[in-house]
């Protein structure tokens, strides 16, 4: 047996996620999709909620619905990173994907990629929420309303998806040799 089909078969030992670190896991994910996609599907599929008709309009045929569904594709990715890091498929592929299956994935890559979604997703946040307060009484696409709703939307998505980062990232880590 080849160097690589013991690391292929032994499976990495990690201790469960705490409670706290799964709870935020899902949280950030059920943000990202049920809080994120539903309303962003609506806008793609071109329907004016909560928008200036005819700023809609105009920006949707502008590429609107394509950046839209984007987006939510982005947005499911982001659920199915949170998710990876309280489950065992975010410590070993599992067997259907091609390739990789039964191999450990490397907790480094898959931390660091989730810490830095998580600073992206607040930068974003804090920016739109001071873009909004700035712009208020200004005329946009859609109403300044969403803002109510999309900034603890989005801070729930990325401090979720920051404490779930951290637990894995520390039940990951090696053991220091004794």
């Amino acid at each position: 047996m080849s160097h690589a089909d013991v690391l292929r078969s032994t499976p990495a030992v990690v201790p469960p996620p705490s409670r706290r670190a799964a709870r935020a896991a899902h949280l950030s994910a059920l943000s990202g999709t049920v809080g994120f996609i539903p309303l962003h599907a609506v806008w793609a599929l071109g329907v004016p909620l909560w928008a200036d008709e005819d700023r809609f309009r105009d920006w949707y045929a502008g590429g609107g619905g394509p950046y839209l569904l984007s987006l939510s594709a982005m947005a499911a990715l982001a659920g199915v990173l949170a998710l990876s890091l309280v489950r065992p498929w975010g410590v070993v592929f599992p067997r259907w994907v091609p390739l990789l299956a039964g191999r450990r994935v490397p907790p480094r890559t898959l931390a660091a990629t989730a810490s830095t979604v998580a600073v992206f997703l607040l930068l974003y946040t804090a920016w739109a929420a001071a873009l909004s307060v700035a712009q208020w009484n200004e005329p946009g696409i859609f109403s300044r309303w969403i803002v109510v709703y999309g900034i603890p939307q989005f801070l729930v998505w990325g401090i979720g998806l920051l404490v779930a980062a951290r637990s894995y990232r520390a039940r990951t880590a090696p053991c220091p040799s004794s």
